[in-house]
Parts: structure tokens; sequence; C-alpha cells
């Protein structure tokens, strides 16, 4: 039997982990570890979700501009950016939550990546570690005007993403955070960006502090992670869907330079 060539393969996956026909995707996609987003994001523009019964829930609304929910980690990051190749979408960004390293990184707070330290492995597979993590420039300013339109005060910075879920009791691993001097940590955002560079797909991220994981109080909770969610989560989608639907409806092309 013959093997199936990447693009195949992505064609029939992308559906087959989303319940979302092809066609039905959009130009530009929004991509988020959490369902409510999802759910938020169908309710405000009426539209379906599919994939409930799936892997990954999935809605795009009239403008063209679908939401993904690919789950946790650096190995869907990874899935997820290698099956959108099956669509070629125009951009996508991340809407994910972080912990925050730095005294100035306050829950609630926005962080604007400007690079990614790859402590996941996963990207590994994909680049030479020396290669940079890094975003689409072009599509994050569309993401800084939208921030700025609503008066909200946000972080730049580095992230440092791992694989690791449970390192908050680890004091050797708190050391080597502090010693790398990022702004925050999370599981995805290097993945995201080094396979989009791979596939050639424009790629940014906005982050949301939902806690302090370098403090002894500020480790999330249930309860915490509650009070993030009601109080900044509605603001981190919307800024997200004006940011990409503005790219959508100017039409600027970002190029990815192959070399």
């Amino acid at each position: 039997m013959e093997m199936l060539n990447k693009l195949e393969i992505a064609r029939n996956w992308l559906p087959r982990y989303t319940g979302m026909p092809l066609e039905l995707f959009g130009d530009y996609i929004l991509l988020t570890n959490f369902g409510n987003y999802v759910r938020h994001f169908a309710g405000q523009f009426d539209c379906k979700i599919y994939g409930e019964d799936r892997t990954m829930q999935a809605a795009t609304n009239d403008d063209g501009l679908t939401i993904i929910n690919f789950g946790m980690g650096s190995s869907n990051a990874a899935t997820i950016m290698d099956l959108l190749s099956a669509i070629a979408p125009k951009g996508v960004l991340f809407l994910g939550k972080c912990g925050g390293l730095k005294k100035s990184t306050e829950i609630g707070h926005f962080i604007w990546p400007i690079a990614a330290i790859r402590g996941e492995g996963t990207s590994n597979d994909y680049f030479p570690p020396a290669v940079p993590a890094l975003p689409s420039f072009k599509l994050h300013k569309f993401v800084s005007d939208k921030i700025l339109a609503h008066n909200v005060d946000y972080r730049s910075g580095v992230i440092y993403t791992t694989n690791r879920r449970v390192w908050e009791h680890d004091e050797a691993f708190h050391n080597k955070l502090h010693q790398m001097t990022c702004i925050g940590i999370d599981m995805e955002t290097a993945t995201l960006f080094i396979v989009g560079h791979a596939n050639e797909i424009a790629r940014g991220a906005l982050l949301l502090v939902s806690d302090v994981p370098v403090t002894p109080d500020g480790v999330k909770t249930e309860k915490s992670d509650k009070k993030v969610t009601e109080n900044w989560v509605y603001l981190h989608l919307q800024i997200g869907i004006e940011a990409m639907t503005d790219l959508g409806h100017k039409g600027e092309q970002i190029k990815h330079f192959r070399y």
C-alpha cells in the first residue's frame, strides 16, 4: 500500500479530529485550550460547534473566522499546526493561559510573546534546537492594536514552553526559570511557533496570566482559575476575534520567507 503524503493525511485527519468538514474552516484561525472559549464564540455568533464528541471542537462564524480547542500540551499544539496545513490558513492566533514569572506579570495581565524558549522537546522533531521560536510580527501588530483599543495594559517578553505540567514544587526548576529571565511559562507557545514556521503558517499568540506559580500562594487552583475565567476570558477572546477579523478584512498578506 502506498504511503499517504502529509497533505493527504492532514486533509483526512483535520475533519476526523474536529468533526468539521474542510470547506467550513475559515482563512483565519483562533486556537485555544479551553472549551468555554469555543462556547462563548459560538454563542456570540450563533454558529454551530462541531466535534463535541471528538478530540477537538471547532466553530466558524460568517466572517470566515474559525476557533478550535485543540487540547493541552506541546504534542497537541504540534498536531493542530500540522493538521492546519490541510487548509493553509492565512493567519493563526493562539489564545492561551500562562504562568507569570515576574513581579510585574500579575494575574489578569496579557502577555504578547516576542519569542519562546523551546523547553518542550516536541519542536526538536521539526528544526534543530538553535532555531528560535518566533511569531509572525505583522500578525502580532494587529493584536497589539486591538489591546490598545481596549485600553488594556500588556507585557511583551519571552515565554518558556515546557512539556512538564507538575513542576511548581521543584526548586531546581524554579532556579532554572529565574536564570533564563523569561516573563511567563506555558506548554504550547514555542511548539506552535516552530511548527507554524515549518508549515509556512503565519502565527501569533496572546497569553493571559492565570497564576504566578513561582510564589507560594500563586499556584493555580480550581477556585483561582474560575476567578480568572469570570473576570478576563471574555476580553481575551474578544481581542483575538477583533484582531483576526480586522486582519481578514484588510487582507494584508503575511509572507513566509523560504531558506
